[in-house]
């Protein structure tokens, strides 16, 4: 798992995620409008959509909250319209970091963005600086209390699974893009509780960082999470689980 992945988890545990900062509805209506806009307002034939209403739900949003993001995305009622851009930069000590974002606005995001990331020890890139530097996968996430590895690897496995890695508290699972919906049903199917499933950007090769530097770059993690106009980040830095707790303690 790379060092932003644990380090989500860790927030996560603090109860210091998103829905916390009251952003988390924000970046899901969003999510839900574009699912919509792209692939229709069914859910039967739309799988983005389909998750992204799951998440919604899970997170507590009024069902008519959704139903007003799905509409708007279908053009059944009026709203701002959003693209989808994704920024590549750096940030402390070389690190990679690619930034996907829904914004009705791209000059505001790209000016807001390069602005914030040279506060936090970071820059923008051209398009291609950085991508090359991960490879798109589906990633299904299981608590190591839900299932045991032999059970949660035969199912995964026989489902098409390219790989499974054993994480501090989860059993991660890899995908192609193209086999996430049919591993996520048959993990389902038998009955094994998911954590998360979507897809995600995974870094080829990671960059250690320790000191001010790791420190640097969550502090640029969060500030970038922070932000309405950005969905997710994918970064390739790594930091001990000692550094990441004592970090995240010091953030209390």
């Amino acid at each position: 798992m790379s060092g932003h992945s644990k380090w989500s988890t860790i927030k996560r545990a603090k109860g210091a995620a998103d829905a916390k900062r009251g952003k988390l509805f924000t970046k899901l209506i969003r999510e839900i409008q574009v699912s919509a806009r792209i692939g229709g307002g069914d859910i039967r034939g739309n799988a983005r959509l389909r998750d992204a209403m799951a998440e919604a739900r899970a997170n507590n949003m009024p069902k008519e909250n959704i139903d007003r993001a799905v509409k708007r995305g279908t053009g059944e009622l009026e709203g701002a319209e959003f693209e989808q851009i994704t920024y590549e930069g750096y940030g402390p000590g070389g690190t990679a970091i690619l930034i996907e974002s829904l914004t009705d606005n791209r000059n505001r995001t790209v000016a807001d963005l390069r602005a914030l990331m040279t506060r936090n020890g970071g820059n923008l890139a051209e398009a291609g600086s950085v991508a090359w530097m991960f490879e798109k996968k589906g990633l299904i996430s299981i608590g190591k209390n839900m299932a045991p590895e032999d059970r949660v690897m035969e199912v995964a496995l026989e489902s098409g699974a390219d790989d499974i890695r054993d994480e501090d508290s989860t059993w991660d699972i890899l995908t192609s893009p193209s086999q996430l919906e049919m591993v996520k049903a048959a993990i389902e199917e038998a009955k094994i509780p998911i954590n998360n499933a979507s897809l995600s950007a995974i870094p080829k090769n990671t960059v250690s960082l320790n000191g001010e530097d790791a420190s640097k770059m969550l502090k640029l993690v969060d500030a970038l999470e922070d932000m309405d106009d950005v969905q997710k980040v994918h970064a390739n830095f790594d930091i001990s689980d000692d550094e990441l707790k004592q970090l995240a303690s010091k953030s209390d």
